[in-house]
């Protein structure tokens, strides 16, 4: 019976305690927000006015020229270092602030590579925002090539990086680039010698068949024109555009200068299904004079010698961006539409990190652009985020695929856990940031807050573009043919893994040797 009584008599199990409150994080300023300044009224007397530390997020634009991208980086000409000095100039970072971006909450957007521009970049902070003509201050103690349009309040908690849910990057390519008979390389022209599509050389490019040292970064011009008259960085102090660019054996070959024929030309073609809408160039070939630049637009410049050594004219291309190649080149880029292992798209990053994966919302080429009398394509792809170099590495292979020296199933493969292969890099200099976007953040405050869009700076942001960053990606591709010699480079010799077989047929598509097979 005590048994019994003792069980049940049992005393009930204590109530669950309630889980501690979540600690708000201490603000990593721990100077005061309030600066208190001394004005004089209208009858003398001193008065004293306090402002506030505001949290902001501002939009600008920049031109990447001269620059080793966006992020600060110690010893080296980096966007935002420069930005820094002009919020401290400009009086929104006070003095013990100064080089200290941590004190005062500082964010971006999104990190760009050397060189890249950008048009919707974006920055969050706490600054004093008064009194008015932050943005005026602010653009006076910047270069022309960087332009701060505007700010808009947001939460104390924004951050301009975490809060950014896709960004939209524009690449453009020359349509030339697209031709497989345009700047080919000198084992194609030797394969084609006695067949019916008998490639002829470059009288530029010739003997670049092969990478060119220094190619993607240290290059030396001077940029001329109205679009560039004046504040312009460029990668040396005295530099001219009659550079001299040496291949891996040395051999130089001098760019020539050239002026600007059309600083104004700039026009966006907008391809419809069922009508191409490309107005067809007719560009001059033959051999060039002694100011002349070869720049080989849709076919390649110069003369052949024939088996008699006698010169014969070349062969000119037919090639544009029509349907059936804008068809082709939009099925090429929807391969990397989805969540993807970029791990080939980018570097110092494995297979197996986490940070490989990443989602691509759309990836597009539907718009011919006309910029100084040149056309390029642009490609719009928008992501979530993106990796070093990886948007340079997923245009360089589908244009490898649409010169025809890599097979499309190449694709699946590179995009695949357990393959690795070498991705060649499309140069900098045609790759821009368009727009960042704050959906879920205008959603959730949209009846207390500001809209974070560019909408408000859209013609301050396309003449910005027009201007700087547009006439810079034409002038450089006139003066310097930087994608004309990255053509070049787009051999087996460089990139033996650009021979992979394809598994469906059985054979390669560039009828080359199936040696090398991606393990």
């Amino acid at each position: 019976m005590a048994d019994l009584d003792t069980k049940t008599t049992k005393s009930p199990p204590p109530p669950p305690e309630e889980p501690e409150a979540k600690k708000l994080k201490m603000s990593t300023t721990t100077t005061s927000d309030d600066e208190e300044t001394t004005t004089v009224d209208t009858t003398g007397n001193t008065k004293k006015q306090r402002y506030k530390r505001r949290k902001i997020a501002v939009f600008f634009a920049y031109c990447g020229v001269g620059y080793q991208g966006m992020q600060k980086n110690p010893g080296a000409k980096t966007i935002e270092g420069d930005l820094e000095e002009a919020l401290y100039l400009s009086g929104a970072v006070p003095e013990q602030d100064r080089n200290n971006p941590k004190r005062y909450d500082w964010a971006r957007s999104a990190r760009t590579d050397k060189g890249v521009s950008a048009v919707g970049q974006v920055v969050s902070g706490r600054f004093y925002i008064d009194p008015p003509g932050l943005v005026d201050r602010l653009n006076s103690n910047l270069s022309p090539q960087i332009r701060i349009f505007g700010y808009k309040r947001v939460t104390a908690s924004f951050n301009a990086k975490k809060f950014c849910d896709r960004r939209r990057y524009v690449y453009l390519i020359p349509v030339f680039a697209l031709d497989p008979s345009s700047h080919p390389n000198r084992e194609s022209v030797m394969a084609s010698l006695g067949s019916e599509n008998e490639l002829v050389k470059c009288l530029e490019c010739s003997e670049r068949g092969r990478k060119v040292a220094g190619l993607m970064g240290k290059r030396n011009y001077e940029l001329r024109g109205a679009s560039f008259e004046s504040g312009i960085s460029s990668n040396g102090s005295d530099a001219k555009l009659d550079s001299i660019v040496n291949d891996e054996n040395g051999v130089p070959s001098v760019i020539g200068d050239g002026e600007n024929q059309n600083s104004e030309s700039t026009k966006e073609v907008k391809v419809e299904n069922g009508d191409s809408g490309i107005n067809q160039v007719e560009y001059s070939t033959g051999i060039l004079g002694p100011n002349e630049v070869s720049i080989d637009l849709g076919s390649s410049s110069g003369v052949e010698e024939n088996g008699n050594g006698e010169e014969k004219p070349e062969k000119r291309s037919d090639f544009n961006y029509g349907e059936k190649e804008r068809e082709r080149f939009n099925r090429i880029l929807k391969y990397y539409v989805g969540t993807h292992n970029f791990h080939n798209f980018t570097t110092r990053t494995k297979a197996e990190d986490p940070a490989a994966q990443r989602f691509i919302i759309s990836f597009n080429a539907n718009t011919v652009v006309t910029v100084e009398g040149m056309e390029f394509v642009k490609c719009e792809v928008v992501g979530q985020s993106f990796m070093l170099h990886q948007i340079r590495k997923m245009i360089g292979l589908a244009v490898a695929i649409m010169r025809n020296c890599a097979p499309e199933s190449l694709l699946e493969k590179a995009l695949q856990k357990d393959v690795n292969i070498n991705v060649p890099t499309a140069p900098e200099v045609g790759l821009y940031l368009d727009e960042c976007f704050f959906s879920s953040y205008n959603q959730k405050w949209k009846d207390s807050h500001e809209e974070l869009s560019m909408k408000a700076y859209e013609e301050e942001a396309e003449e910005f573009k027009m201007k700087y960053i547009y006439s810079h990606i034409g002038l450089t591709e006139q003066k310097e043919g930087v994608v004309a010699l990255w053509l070049h480079s787009l051999n087996h010799r460089n990139y033996p893994d650009l021979q992979a077989v394809d598994n469906e047929n059985g054979t390669n598509n560039n009828n080359t040797d199936a040696e090398n097979k991606i393990e």
